[in-house]
């Protein structure tokens, strides 16, 4: 690789109440010395492009308007002069509330086949958190605070928290607090979303369609969506208030030290909400309930590098990793996307190998494919001794022999390596058999119960890989 490299990311975050975009530019640069094995790293990243914020585009409660959204990247595509085909790395997300409408999976597809090359298309609500505590500047904050931050990502449908404990995360919790879980048209109410009635109730109010937008019942509402949030980062939510958790409880195992707000419902925290005119939801009073809120107020309050596009730049800057530069994959098979981690740990000896080897394939086998249909996995493979060339062959011969229980041979073998041995391992795999293709990649850190997506072959022989950290990490 002469000099260096770049390639174009792209973040697109379609919300509950927003859309935008934001390009970036990342240098790509061999660090190694010149006799030694290139280590292709990222060096840089340059935002190119910040979009406007749109309204994200409905046609009604239950769909999004996808032509709408289309057409809006593509003139956004324009005005920063980038084409699709010039996108080779990002993400693509649909948050909140807009991840439940009936057409989300199509709108994602949509867009990946439509916008360029992109590795993550889709975020559930943990992964959301995670990128939005990167785009909001809590993870690097705490890397250089040696503190432990949770950020807190509030937009129209959901708050997103995660914990990061010096650099590392700790992890993440979502509950239905947002802007947009009541909505107002002529000071009337229009729509109260299902999480928020299940609470109204709780609290012994009566709120539906149609009636009088008043503040005798909004205040309870957002005094209770701040309680509870403070509860969650103590871990203390009571039976009740898990009325508005989504999905799994908090699992951070560490005190909270600091506390930093994003999204959009921050902008009118952090008093940078330019909107004129009368507000069509609750957002401007949860902002104030949370200012307000005592137990809130016991942290120690840190503002956020970035509020509403933390997400978006997030998923453009904060996705993509680089594979080692001497790998053995086979172009045509890419990209791969969605393929979720198994882990083979040889416990730094080769004794009992086969078994090891049998053992793992069989498991990933059993959970990632029960059904037998052909969905594939990558192996991640750890512990590796020492190895001498007899002993790669060794190890490729007890790896065919596993990969044989596989239903669908016509799946290429994936394998991700700890060690810097993609390419000899690789390229044995392909010597000893010829009918299945070979994906073999390291320099990468996975752990079991990721998922991995792998990138088009760059100029630098290496290729951009998203580790999609879907779980909680200890």
């Amino acid at each position: 690789m002469k000099g260096h490299e770049q390639i174009i990311s792209a973040g697109i975050d379609i919300g509950t109440s927003t859309t935008k975009l934001i390009l970036s530019r990342f240098t790509l640069v061999n660090t190694a010395g010149t006799t030694q094995v290139p280590r292709i790293e990222i060096t840089n990243k340059e935002i190119m492009y910040k979009s406007s914020i749109y309204r994200t585009p409905l046609i009604n409660d239950t769909l999004i308007d996808m032509k709408a959204v289309l057409k809006l990247v593509e003139q956004e595509y324009q005005k920063a002069g980038v084409r699709p085909q010039d996108i080779q790395t990002g993400a693509i997300i649909i948050t909140g509330e807009t991840a439940t409408k009936q057409n989300a999976e199509e709108m994602l597809h949509l867009l990946s086949e439509k916008a360029g090359e992109f590795l993550v298309a889709t975020a559930g609500p943990d992964l959301e958190g995670i990128i939005a505590g990167k785009g909001s500047g809590a993870q690097q904050r705490s890397k250089e605070m040696g503190k432990t931050i949770a950020n807190i990502d509030i937009g129209g449908g959901t708050a997103n928290i995660a914990v990061y404990q010096a650099g590392q995360l700790c992890g993440t919790c979502t509950l239905h607090i947002g802007g947009r879980l009541i909505e107002f048209e002529n000071d009337k109410v229009k729509h109260v979303s299902a999480p928020v009635r299940r609470l109204l109730k709780q609290l012994g109010l009566s709120v539906k369609a149609g009636d009088q937008a008043a503040f005798e019942f909004i205040c309870p509402v957002t005094k209770a969506m701040a309680r509870i949030l403070g509860n969650t980062l103590k871990q203390q939510l009571t039976e009740e208030e898990k009325v508005l958790l989504l999905g799994h409880p908090p699992d951070w195992k560490v005190p909270i030290d600091q506390i930093m707000f994003s999204g959009g419902v921050s902008e009118c925290m952090y008093g940078q909400e330019s909107s004129s005119g009368p507000y069509m939801d609750i957002g401007v009073y949860l902002a104030k309930a949370l200012q307000d809120d005592p137990d809130l107020r016991s942290w120690e309050w840190i503002p956020p590098a970035e509020t509403v596009r933390a997400t978006v730049l997030g998923a453009g800057t904060q996705t993509t990793h680089i594979s080692g530069a001497t790998i053995q994959v086979d172009p045509v098979r890419l990209p791969l996307k969605n393929l979720p981690v198994h882990q083979l740990d040889m416990k730094r000896n080769l004794e009992d190998g086969s078994n090891k080897v049998m053992n793992a394939i069989q498991q990933a086998i059993q959970v990632y494919d029960p059904s037998l249909e052909g969905k594939n996995f990558a192996l991640y493979v750890t512990g590796l001794p020492f190895l001498r060339f007899r002993d790669v062959q060794q190890l490729g011969k007890w790896l065919l022999e596993g990969y044989k229980l596989q239903p669908h041979p016509s799946n290429p073998i994936v394998i991700v390596l700890q060690d810097d041995l993609a390419k000899v391992l690789g390229q044995t795999l392909q010597a000893m058999q010829s009918d299945r293709d070979v994906i073999c990649i390291d320099q990468i850190l996975v752990e079991q119960g990721d998922y991995l997506d792998i990138g088009n072959k760059l100029q630098s022989e290496v290729v951009p890989v998203v580790i999609k950290t879907l779980a909680f990490h200890s």
